[in-house]
């Protein structure tokens, strides 16, 4: 094999998806930054979706399975666990794997609310999470123009894709 092919070889991509349903008298955190809003996401966890969506995309890159797989939501230790301490717990796994995360970009859909003036600190948290500078991390938000679950103000889901490269 040539070393373009073996360059290549070395590298990784995952996506990951994950979605909450909105709940009373809950926070909404998403990208590790609580958001002001008469809801949050209901889940074992803090229900951080945008950070569950990455962490998701980081072990598809590995073939780790999922989220699910490593912090169980049956498990009480996990019970109100803050997802960005779970996204760096995998970011870990991906590092003992022998890869690097060379880059992320996600994009988050929900109705409401406007997340946009939250861009920049969701990334800086998750970049410190993962432990990559903040460059290499991409997060959108975007509405579903009133369509879908997300557009009914149901809930919020994030998707995610990575770029890996086994560097050893």
């Amino acid at each position: 094999m040539s070393s373009a092919n073996n360059s290549l070889a070395s590298l990784r991509i995952g996506q990951g998806y994950d979605v909450h349903a909105f709940a009373e008298g809950r926070r909404l955190v998403l990208g590790g930054v609580d958001i002001p809003h008469a809801r949050g996401l209901l889940g074992h966890s803090d229900a951080d979706v945008l950070a569950h969506a990455i962490a998701d995309a980081l072990l598809g890159g590995i073939r780790g399975g999922d989220i699910g797989k490593l912090f169980p939501d049956t498990d009480p230790a996990f019970k109100d666990a803050d997802s960005l301490k779970l996204l760096a717990a995998v970011a870990d796994k991906v590092r003992e794997e022998g890869y690097a995360i060379l880059d992320v970009d996600s994009v988050i859909a929900a109705q409401a609310p406007k997340l946009s003036p939250h861009r920049d600190a969701m990334r800086a948290n998750l970049a410190a999470a993962m432990g990559i500078p903040v460059e290499n991390v991409g997060v959108k938000a975007t509405t579903t123009e009133h369509l879908g679950f997300e557009g009914r103000e149901e809930g919020i889901s994030a998707t995610a894709a990575c770029l890996l490269c086994r560097c050893s």
